[in-house]
C-alpha cells in the first residue's frame, strides 16, 4: 500500500486521472466522484469521470456533470483513458465486479489505484485505501481524504461542497440513518459554509420526479405492496411488463423500498424487480436486523446492515417464494 505522503507527492505534479464508481450510480456515487473531480481539476490534473452505466436524471444537475463519460456509450474512449491514466480513483465500491466490464480494464491498468469506500469486505486490487464501514457515505470519506488526509481544505469550494453534500444526504437517508452521527452533521455544516445550498440540493434530488414515476409509485403502493405481519416484513414486487407500462427510466425505482419500510411495525422491506436479465432485490431494515446478511447469503449481493441489495437468476415468482421462505429462519430476529 502507498502511504499518504506518497499520494500527496503524486498529486503534487499533474497526473492523468480517471475517477470511476459503481454501475447504476446513485447520489453518493456521483456526488463523491464529481466532488473529487472538482478538487483535482483545481490542482491542474487531467481528470475524467467514467461511469460504467447511465444514472438517474435527477443527478444530472450536479456541477461538472456534462464532463462525465458513460462507458456503455463511449467504450473505446473509456478504454483509452483508463490505459493512459497514471491514477485511478475507485469510489463507493470495493470490488471490481461492481463496475462491470470496466473492472477488467481497471484491473489491467498500470495506474495507481486508490479506493475510497465504506462497504464491507474490500477486494485487494488497490494501492491505497481510504476505507471505513462506519462512514455514512463515500462522499464523507472524500471530504475526510481532502481535508484531513491530504490537509488541503483550502481547495474546498461551492462545487465540491454541493457534490459531497448530495452524496452524504442521499446515502444517509437525509441524515436519518444511524450512520449519520455527530461527525456527519459537523461535516454537513462545513459543506454549507463552503457554499452547499442544502435546501436546493434536497429539492433537486427529491422533488424532481416525472409524472410517470409518481404514477408508478402510486401503482406500487396501491396494488403491489404485500404485508407479512407474522414476519414484520413488507414486499413490493414489479414485473418487467409494469416497468414498460410506466416507461420507467434509470433512477425511477430508487427509494420506493423505503415506503414499504415506513409501514407501522415493519422491520424488513424488500423491493423485488424483474429486469431483462435477472431479478434484482433491494432490502431495507430497521435496528440491528442484518439485511446485508440475507443478500450475501441468498442473493449474490451484500451492502450495509440496514440497506443492501442483490440479485437472483430465478424467475420473479420463484425469487419471491425463496425470499418468503427464508423469513422463517429470521423470524426470531424480526419479532424482537
Amino acid at each position: 500500500m502507498l502511504s499518504v505522503s506518497e499520494i500527496k507527492s503524486l498529486l503534487a505534479t499533474p497526473q492523468k486521472i480517471v475517477i470511476t464508481t459503481h454501475h447504476k450510480p446513485d447520489g453518493d456515487a456521483m456526488g463523491s466522484s464529481l466532488g473529487l473531480y472538482a478538487y483535482l481539476i483545481q490542482k491542474g490534473h487531467h481528470v475524467k469521470v467514467i461511469t460504467p452505466t447511465d444514472y438517474p436524471y435527477f443527478l444530472h444537475w450536479l456541477p461538472n456533470n456534462s464532463d462525465v463519460i458513460i462507458y456503455t456509450e463511449q467504450q473505446e474512449l473509456s478504454a483509452r483513458l483508463v490505459e493512459e491514466a497514471s491514477m485511478v480513483f475507485c469510489l463507493d465500491f470495493n470490488t471490481l465486479s461492481r463496475i462491470n466490464e470496466l473492472g477488467e480494464l481497471v484491473r489491467a491498468s498500470d495506474a495507481y489505484k486508490i479506493m475510497i469506500d465504506h462497504h464491507l469486505d474490500p477486494e485487494d486490487f488497490d494501492d491505497y485505501r481510504h476505507w471505513s464501514i462506519s462512514a455514512c457515505a463515500a462522499a464523507q470519506l472524500v471530504y475526510d481524504f481532502i481535508v484531513n488526509e491530504l490537509k488541503e481544505g483550502e481547495f474546498m469550494n461551492k462545487d465540491i461542497a454541493t457534490c459531497l453534500y448530495t452524496g452524504i444526504m442521499t446515502d444517509s437517508g437525509s441524515f436519518r440513518f444511524p450512520s449519520a452521527d455527530a461527525t456527519v452533521y459537523r461535516i454537513a455544516a462545513d459543506l454549507i459554509d463552503f457554499g452547499a445550498e442544502h435546501w436546493r440540493i434536497h429539492q433537486l434530488v427529491y422533488d424532481n420526479a416525472t409524472e410517470n414515476r409518481l404514477r408508478f409509485l402510486g401503482h406500487c403502493l396501491s396494488n403491489k405492496l404485500e404485508i407479512l405481519r407474522d414476519y414484520r416484513t413488507a414486499i413490493i414486487t414489479v414485473t418487467k411488463e409494469e416497468l414498460k407500462e410506466f416507461n420507467i427510466q434509470t433512477g425511477d425505482t430508487e427509494g420506493i423500498v423505503n415506503y414499504a419500510l415506513s409501514v407501522n411495525g415493519i422491520k424488513l422491506a424488500a423491493f423485488i424487480i424483474e429486469r431483462t436479465d435477472k431479478v434484482k432485490l433491494s432490502l431495507r431494515s430497521t435496528g440491528d436486523f442484518p439485511a446485508n446478511e440475507i443478500c450475501k447469503k441468498y442473493f449474490n449481493g451484500g451492502g450495509h446492515r440496514n440497506a443492501a441489495g442483490g440479485y437472483s437468476d430465478k424467475n420473479l415468482t420463484d425469487t419471491v417464494l425463496e425470499f418468503k421462505a427464508l423469513l422463517e429462519e429470521y423470524k426470531t430476529q424480526l419479532l424482537q
